[in-house]
């Protein structure tokens, strides 16, 4: 297959994923704004601060944490041999499907922001919106089944991988549209007293799974193959551990809850090792190490907040908000940076990378110092005292940093496809234009 049309589809991942990333963050600075100045939620009545969170956690779940994801995907079952077409037609249905789920977020946008909502943290449709991603997801399904097929062998682990990951991701539209309903389950469940260290330990697994899998949807050339191998029994041991501890609402004091999450600080070592196993291109490997410093920390900041007597002064403060950010703004994007620089290694993400990291450091900082002090000064951050105020306005200026670069990252990936659109026109000009010969 021509690079020129490999890079289509790849180049589309990045823009779509680069876009919601942007808009995502540029509300995240409006709902950091209101913080420090809540007259301005007066100024944009009706639409509130609660019309616009969910903007700007669904962009970031379903938008910038999700499309990189679907491009580590499509390059997995991207079909090796060369196609006749000079435009294939898998990659046509990939860009369709890439257009199709950012229509669908721009709706539910529109939807979230006129008070449409269920109420479902991050399932937030409701009415006529249930089927609008759910519909992208069925497009995308259809296009990655064009594409096994087109890439079918007579025989194969990677051919019968293909088509069995098919049939489970044929589930996940209707599952989406089906969990949004309102009758599935309250928005609050009274049942529940939080997370234990099971669920804290089976929801670790299965984003250990997803890092697992993607050098190989990638196609990363491997040098080792011992680590990596490691990696995977390791996981599968931790499968039965997470098996055999406690699945209901056990306590943070039980010492196998505790136990349980700890194992996870094996991860930390071996998946660094697992990982330098391949060669990764240049504008990968930075964003990769960068990625493990944030996934280190996040496993041990994450076991220390479930230990007794920190859980009780963490919980429901800013410092959920500055673990959140850890993960999200640090180590996915950190990783899904590293995939979109795979994806196209030619013309990586280069810029940003220390201003990046700054930001989010410092965001994670200020609101880790607020949620440690909260609970003993809950009144003095409601008065909005100095000190408060401080803290929140050093959150709102890692944010801005953060949302400029990821702005500045989508205007590259802008300028890059019409750069690219511009010489494929040419090119078809030349071709069309008659040929004299001397």
């Amino acid at each position: 297959m021509r690079e020129s049309n490999r890079a289509r589809w790849r180049e589309s991942v990045r823009l779509h994923a680069l876009l919601w990333l942007a808009l995502a963050n540029l509300v995240g600075v409006l709902l950091a704004a209101e913080l420090v100045w809540p007259q301005i939620g007066d100024w944009l009545e009706p639409f509130s601060y609660g019309r616009w969170s969910p903007l700007h956690l669904d962009w970031q779940l379903y938008g910038w944490c999700s499309l990189p994801l679907v491009g580590m995907l499509m390059a997995g079952f991207e079909p090796e041999r060369a196609a006749r077409p000079a435009v294939p037609l898998h990659d046509r249905l990939f860009r369709a499907a890439l257009i199709a789920w950012s229509v669908a977020l721009f709706l539910s946008g529109i939807g979230w922001l006129g008070g449409h909502n269920s109420g479902k943290l991050f399932l937030e449709w409701s009415g006529p919106a249930v089927l609008a991603l759910p519909a992208a997801m069925s497009l995308l399904w259809f296009a990655l089944a064009v594409s096994a097929w087109q890439g079918r062998a007579r025989s194969g682990v990677a051919t019968w991988a293909r088509f069995g990951a098919l049939v489970l991701l044929a589930a996940v539209p209707a599952s989406i549209a089906w969990a949004a309903g309102p009758s599935v389950y309250p928005a609050v469940n009274p049942d529940s007293g939080g997370a234990t260290g099971t669920s804290l330990l089976g929801s670790t697994l299965g984003i250990v799974a997803v890092f697992g899998a993607a050098p190989l949807l990638l196609r990363v050339e491997q040098t080792s193959r011992t680590a990596f191998r490691v990696y995977w029994i390791f996981w599968a041991v931790e499968g039965v551990v997470f098996g055999l501890v406690n699945h209901h609402n056990a306590s943070h004091h039980a010492v196998s809850q505790v136990l349980a999450l700890g194992s996870l600080a094996g991860w930390i070592p071996l998946a660094w090792f697992a990982f330098r196993g391949f060669r990764w291109s240049d504008g990968a490997r930075p964003w990769l190490l960068a990625a493990f410093a944030w996934w280190a920390l996040l496993i041990l900041t994450g076991w220390t907040t479930f230990l007794p007597g920190v859980s009780e002064r963490l919980k429901f403060t800013n410092a959920l908000v500055a673990h959140a950010h850890l993960a999200m703004a640090g180590l996915v994007t950190s990783f899904h940076i590293a995939l979109l620089n795979q994806l196209l290694p030619a013309s990586p993400l280069r810029r940003g990378f220390g201003a990046w990291q700054a930001a989010c450091a410092t965001y994670v900082l200020s609101m880790g110092i607020l949620g440690w002090t909260e609970a003993e000064h809950a009144d003095e951050l409601f008065r909005s005292e100095p000190w408060t105020q401080a803290l929140l306005g050093l959150r709102l200026a890692a944010g801005l940093v953060m949302a400029i670069v990821s702005a500045r990252w989508f205007v590259q990936a802008a300028g890059a496809c019409s750069r690219r659109a511009a010489l494929h026109d040419g090119q078809r000009l030349a071709s069309a234009l008659p040929r004299f010969e001397p």
